[in-house]
């Protein structure tokens, strides 16, 4: 029998984190038995966390009552195998705990992915049950290995947000101003913006000890402090994609700009612990995006196919440049993965610093 050591957080209490060891049950017919290789652990995934019971995070990976197994993505091995058509030894890449092992049950199956078809999986997303297989996986590039779990869930995020904000004309703005700019969701969009919407101007805000590296990433055509809001044109025509989740930036930037901000999307929580807005917040209503129903919208627009060769095609240009703006700085054992795991939930994580991490 396995033993899996897994790594959860009070539901609750995010920063009241701890390791278990569970027991695994014996495979059943056409199960799979992952032994989990490495992962990236971004803001990404304190995300996932802290809006694991509204968007139901929580249910991939079930732990024991009033705490949670935290989604990454990253790699694992095929180390016991009880399908006819997976060999034991493959190596794939998809949506994981953080764990050492996972059994998943494979369906769907074609030479390059597959799904998990485990029922309690079933009721969410089908974008997070798939499973690359990395030996028919057009995707998969070694030099790039350890920056695809960093940045490519998040750059699908942006992939998608820039599209949304194309299509609707950008609600009329001139402008988009985008918090966290130093994220890796924001570096994604602002990379999309300046690629595909070069018209829109591209402002960056983020914590002032971040300005000068966000500066130097030429993504952004002006880059301010969140204390600097005050000092731009309040008549231009603007969005904001909040990545902050801090109430008060974003109330800062509705009050400033007021009828001139002509939309305000929500993405993601990377300030965690200062959600919730004021009630009569100026300008527009702040709408959440929640990526895989856009996703699932585009795949059925464009097809598979046509979908997975319009985000190829951006993914290459974009990871061409990302491989340049972080450092990838590689962890292993319990002690390294909660600090990590620690250090992205209390901001202190150095966004010049992807992380990969191994139990």
């Amino acid at each position: 029998m396995t033993t899996s050591t897994d790594f959860i957080v009070e539901k609750t209490n995010l920063s009241n984190a701890r390791f278990v060891e569970t027991e695994l049950p014996e495979l059943g017919e056409g199960q799979v038995l992952l032994a989990i290789e490495k992962f990236a652990v971004t803001a990404n995934n304190i995300t996932y966390a802290v809006i694991g019971d509204q968007f139901g995070y929580w249910n991939f990976f079930p732990a024991e009552e009033g705490w949670g197994r935290v989604p990454v993505w990253g790699y694992a091995r095929v180390e016991t195998s009880n399908h006819v058509d997976i060999e034991a030894g493959e190596r794939l890449y998809g949506y994981l705990p953080m764990s050492s092992h996972l059994i998943v049950e494979p369906g769907n199956i074609a030479p390059g992915q597959f799904s998990d078809m485990a029922a309690h999986r079933q009721p969410m997303s089908p974008i997070y049950n798939n499973y690359r297989r990395l030996g028919a996986d057009a995707s998969h590039s070694a030099e790039f290995e350890d920056h695809r779990p960093i940045f490519e869930p998040l750059f699908t995020t942006s992939f998608l947000i820039e599209v949304f904000l194309r299509k609707e004309n950008f609600f009329g703005a001139q402008s988009a101003l985008l918090t966290s700019a130093s994220s890796k969701t924001g570096m994604g969009l602002a990379e999309c913006l300046k690629a595909r919407s070069p018209d829109i101007e591209r402002i960056g805000l983020t914590g002032s000890g971040n300005v000068a590296f966000v500066e130097g990433l030429g993504l952004y055509d002006k880059v301010i402090g969140y204390d600097g809001v005050d000092g731009l044109d309040a008549s231009v025509p603007s969005v904001v994609v909040d990545f902050a989740g801090n109430a008060k930036a974003l109330d800062a930037i509705h009050n400033h700009f007021a009828d001139s901000l002509k939309y305000s999307c929500l993405v993601g929580a990377t300030h965690w612990d200062a959600r919730g807005l004021e009630p009569d917040i100026a300008g527009p209503a702040p709408v959440l995006f929640f990526a895989p129903d856009h996703a699932i919208a585009l795949q059925k627009e464009l097809g598979p196919e046509g979908f997975a060769r319009e985000l190829g095609e951006s993914w290459r240009r974009f990871i061409g440049q990302a491989k340049d703006w972080i450092d990838v700085v590689r962890r292993e054992g319990k002690a390294d993965t909660e600090k990590t795991y620690q250090d992205m939930l209390s901001g202190e994580a150095s966004p010049k610093d992807g992380f990969i991490v191994s139990l």
